[in-house]
């Protein structure tokens, strides 16, 4: 495919906003998926919220409007939308674990096979701990995962099974990736959309799952 890897992110958060629907409250997690915010569809009104707790996060500033009080849970400046509210990392969690959240798109190290999650640590290395990601997989309404196809060595992040430690069991709906638009179904992983320019053996050759094709798999317009 040739791309870069920013090319490789604006593409995969390009398709995953339009998976937003008017209305909806999204977390958005920390890394690439914080980009979406900068692609929301012209017309559709979403709410973003971040744990830190700030609900009502626009997209990021320009160079030199940045302010240091305004961040994100990933510690970047964002802007604020008319409307937003400031609240405790509590009342954050509780909006979370409450179900009030529509949508959560977060990255990953690993997806499996049933939508089980890796995406917190990889055994050896120091890690902070697992973050809000434990939460909002359990509590959002859908799970929405963003992430590079393959690791920087070209092996597979998508498995038949997990090998990292597990974030959450059963719990992604949807993974995008550079090269297409994936559903984990009660039969498995199903390829429903290509990225431009991608084949469906280039999918199954950089994929280590079992991986089913849609009857009607299309190339997705962005």
């Amino acid at each position: 495919m040739g791309l870069k890897d920013a090319e490789k992110r604006e593409l995969i958060v390009r398709r995953a906003a339009q998976e937003l629907r008017d209305g909806y409250y999204v977390n958005l997690g920390i890394g690439m998926p914080t980009l979406v915010a900068n692609y929301v569809p012209a017309g559709v009104q979403v709410i973003l919220q971040s744990e830190n707790g700030m609900l009502g996060v626009g997209p990021f500033p320009l160079a030199g409007e940045e302010d240091a009080d305004l961040i994100n849970a990933g510690k970047e400046t964002v802007t604020e939308v008319p409307g937003t509210a400031y609240f405790s990392s509590a009342d954050s969690f509780g909006m979370i674990r409450g179900g009030h959240i529509d949508l959560s798109i977060l990255g990953a190290m690993e997806v499996d096979e049933e939508g089980n999650l890796a995406n917190w640590m990889v055994p050896g290395k120091v890690v902070k701990g697992m973050g809000g990601a434990m939460d909002l997989v359990a509590a959002a309404r859908r799970v929405i995962v963003a992430m590079e196809h393959t690791t920087k060595r070209g092996e597979p992040k998508l498995l038949p099974r997990c090998t990292l430690p597990l974030t959450g069991l059963k719990v992604v709906d949807t993974v995008i990736t550079e090269m297409g638009f994936f559903r984990i179904t009660p039969q498995g992983l199903v390829l429903e959309e290509l990225a431009p320019g991608i084949s469906i053996e280039q999918v199954r050759q950089a994929t280590a799952a079992n991986l089913k094709v849609s009857e009607d798999v299309k190339t997705w317009q962005i």
